[in-house]
């Protein structure tokens, strides 16, 4: 009996010890979660604390690994950086120019431009008035009005003028045919691309003889050219002074001048290939033949071209200064072929 009693007693205390166990674990395992939460905060708070000293402490010119949202600032939205970014792209490549669109929009604008363009189109008006003061351009278009077949029969007729008997220019509706359909009308096409070849030609024969130099072949092409500019000079002044009102212009006077290259061209060419012997043989050839063909074209130019003012005292004299005139214009032309051709044989 005292057994079993001590072991009652034994168990009640037990019993009494577990519910009082029982009670003080809720309270205990509050204050641990309590300190065991505490320590978390602080660790998370000094993590937050050392992060923020981190990221301050990183120097500004290396780039950051992640982005600093301490400052409280809000993120970038990158969908919308990317779409201005295009959108500037395509302003600049003109698909949506918003800027320009603002511009033309711009009343100020609009007349700026209109008052520019007015401004660029008087001045075009003016330029092309000036031009058309001392020659026209239609007028020039008529000299180069050629085409293969006149070119051919102008040729033949400069180198032999002697068979041709028609010498008058004809007229549609007063004005004069093109060259095209005339081969009596004057041209420019023939002079020009003669002068050109003829520079190029003095350049190859200098060559040959081992004489070439730029300056020597400039020095060529410039006396060229200003000994046709000096005769169409001669000739305007003698038509003024003996007052004859004729239809020639200075394009036809240029034109008639600048023949002589053909010529010219030839007595080279004959001189390279033949010698000396040659090249006077093709130089009294050319010189006749152009004379003639001066003589008989300006002849329905200038003798016939009577001025009414020309009637009365002296009337018989200018027919006679005129002659002279055409005469001296034609005998000219062989001293220009030889001063301009003689340097390049030997």
């Amino acid at each position: 009996m005292k057994h079993y009693a001590k072991r009652c007693c034994v168990g009640w205390r037990y019993h009494s010890d577990a519910r009082a166990h029982e009670k003080k674990t809720p309270v205990s395992r509050m204050m641990v979660e309590h300190q065991q939460g505490g320590e978390t905060m602080e660790h998370q708070h000094h993590a937050y604390r050392a992060t923020k000293q981190r990221a301050r402490a990183a120097p500004p010119g290396d780039p950051l690994l992640f982005e600093d949202t301490s400052s409280g600032m809000p993120p970038m939205n990158n969908q919308n950086y990317y779409e201005s970014g295009y959108n500037m792209g395509a302003g600049i490549g003109g698909q949506d120019p918003s800027g320009m669109n603002n511009i033309f929009a711009d009343p100020m604008a609009s007349a700026a431009m209109m008052y520019g363009s007015s401004l660029a189109n008087q001045g075009k008006d003016i330029v092309n008035k000036e031009i058309s003061r001392f020659m026209s351009v239609n007028k020039l278009k008529y000299f180069f009005a050629v085409d293969s077949k006149y070119v051919i029969k102008k040729l033949m007729l400069l180198m032999f003028p002697y068979t041709h008997q028609d010498w008058e220019v004809r007229y549609h509706r007063d004005s004069p045919l093109p060259p095209r359909n005339d081969i009596n009308a004057p041209d420019l096409y023939i002079p020009t691309m003669a002068f050109i070849t003829y520079i190029l030609l003095a350049g190859m024969a200098l060559g040959i003889q081992k004489r070439f130099s730029p300056e020597v072949l400039g020095l060529c092409a410039s006396t060229a050219l200003v000994w046709i500019i000096i005769e169409v000079l001669v000739m305007l002044l003698c038509l003024y002074l003996l007052t004859v009102h004729t239809d020639l212009s200075t394009f036809d006077l240029v034109a008639y001048s600048g023949y002589k290259y053909v010529g010219m061209i030839f007595t080279v060419l004959c001189g390279l290939l033949f010698g000396s012997d040659g090249y006077f043989v093709a130089l009294a050839w050319c010189s006749c033949a152009l004379m003639f063909f001066i003589v008989r074209s300006l002849k329905m130019k200038i003798l016939s071209s009577l001025s009414s003012d020309s009637m009365g005292a002296g009337a018989s004299a200018k027919p006679r200064l005129r002659l002279y005139v055409t005469v001296a214009s034609a005998v000219f032309q062989p001293v220009i072929i030889y001063w301009l051709t003689a340097h390049l044989v030997r």
